[in-house]
């Protein structure tokens, strides 16, 4: 089995509803996106999927939330955008896209801070 991980950023606003504390006030994060497929074989020229492939679907995803409000983007209108729900709908559009391709996302990680990030992953 192969795995592949590529980083890439965005910056957003967001608010945690229901929440009692700072997170409750609007305020914006630098945001890290670690994003990881794993693949079971490797093609015809001895790669699971161009790097630069994996990071261009990521930064088209990412590019529906850089430099917005999370909380007015679907579906954050409804569900909040913690830093878990985020890494899940990341996931999920990540997954989406990658039918074409010979390759599963296993995991993407989501680092709001240099020191605090959220996982998600499928088993």
């Amino acid at each position: 089995m192969y795995e592949l991980t590529i980083e890439s950023t965005f910056a957003a606003a967001h608010q945690l509803r229901g929440y009692k504390g700072k997170c409750e006030n609007i305020h914006g994060h630098n945001w890290r996106v670690q994003v990881s497929v794993t693949a079971e074989r490797l093609n015809e020229i001895d790669i699971a999927i161009d790097f630069h492939d994996l990071t261009d679907i990521t930064r088209d995803i990412l590019s529906q939330l850089d430099h917005k409000n999370l909380n007015d983007i679907f579906p954050f209108t409804e569900r909040n955008p913690s830093s878990e729900n985020i890494a899940r709908w990341l996931f999920d559009t990540l997954a989406k896209r990658m039918v074409s391709y010979d390759v599963r996302v296993s995991s993407v990680t989501v680092w709001e801070s240099d020191y605090a990030s959220a996982t998600y992953y499928e088993d």
